[in-house]
């Protein structure tokens, strides 16, 4: 491979980078992605001589680690809003997030729940939380969904830390959930659950409230 195929190559790979940063519902992963791909396209226009290559990318540059910075320093605001299950706004929700839940959670949400909790965050609805009682100790999660935009794990990790003290006051001692979706088993391992039972269709794991 000559130095101009890999100039060409290294120039395509960057091009592909800021295209796939753009691809990202989540803002913070497409500040950060595309922060990468400016890196990468900054380095293409050093190596084929380009200063309006560079300077524009010096600039995005900046401008990605500003808004980088204002995330990772804005303390966000959470709240959970409880409802019933005859609330409208939340048919409208969870209605208007169908196909993401169904990605989310690899099945459609059960009716049958006992808590349904908006986590609100900066005051803005950011996810659903919706869980039944299995036993008088045992809370099994039946929704767990986060909005694309939010899905950076605070929303789960406020959830799951801050949340439990309430489940705990109730009397509640753990959390199972059951699901087939790889990207959903990623999360909960995330969230600190266990493996508890592999059925022939279905993952079940477990978290201590």
């Amino acid at each position: 491979m000559t130095y101009e195929n890999f100039v060409e190559i290294f120039g395509i790979l960057a091009s592909f980078i800021i295209l796939i940063s753009l691809l990202m519902s989540s803002v913070k992963k497409l500040r950060i992605v595309n922060l990468v791909g400016s890196i990468f396209m900054f380095t293409y226009g050093f190596m084929i001589s380009a200063v309006p290559v560079m300077i524009m990318n010096v600039g995005i540059l900046t401008i990605n680690l500003y808004y980088l910075r204002q995330m990772y320093q804005t303390k966000d605001y959470f709240k959970v809003l409880r409802v019933e299950k005859d609330d409208e706004y939340l048919k409208n929700f969870i209605n208007f997030y169908d196909a993401y839940i169904r990605e989310a959670m690899g099945r459609v949400p059960l009716e049958d729940n006992d808590f349904r909790y908006f986590i609100l965050r900066d005051m803005i609805p950011a996810g659903l939380f919706m869980a039944r009682k299995k036993d008088a100790k045992t809370l099994e999660i039946t929704l767990d969904f986060v909005t694309p935009k939010y899905r950076d794990f605070k929303t789960g990790m406020y959830v799951f830390n801050q949340m439990a003290s309430t489940f705990r006051n109730e009397g509640y001692e753990r959390f199972i959930t059951e699901t087939n979706n790889p990207k959903h088993i990623k999360y909960l391992k995330r969230m600190n659950f266990e493996l508890l039972e592999e059925k022939e269709d279905l993952t079940v794991f477990t978290k201590l409230v």
